[in-house]
């Protein structure tokens, strides 16, 4: 998802601000909640964190599931989990390298 859009509407919570959640470990709707304020109620809550939670690098279609199985078998950096994934790696590519960082540091 490129660019920067509000996706809980009823409380105005933006992309960005839910990104930086997950760089900041929440990983889950409950933690989101937490963190951002999302209601997941709204249609933008509903048709778009699923799919947001899911994913790490939108450039390269890098889910979360991949970049954490990546940690698990071994890769400790966030270039490690790039040769591994391709997340991080293309041509203007690079906003989710804090959120690999936070992958790795959490393990999870």
């Amino acid at each position: 998802m490129a660019g920067n859009k509000i996706i809980c509407t009823t409380n105005n919570v933006d992309y960005v601000t839910i990104r930086k959640a997950m760089c900041d470990g929440a990983r889950t709707l409950e933690e989101l909640v937490k963190k951002t304020g999302v209601c997941t109620n709204c249609e933008g809550c509903k048709s778009e964190l699923g799919h947001i939670l899911s994913s790490v690098c939108g450039c390269k279609k890098v889910s979360l599931k991949a970049v954490v199985d990546a940690v698990k078998n071994g890769a400790d950096t966030v270039e490690k989990v790039g040769e591994v994934t391709g997340a991080g790696t293309g041509e203007n590519c690079g906003r989710c390298k804090a959120l690999i960082a936070n992958v790795i540091e959490l393990g999870r």
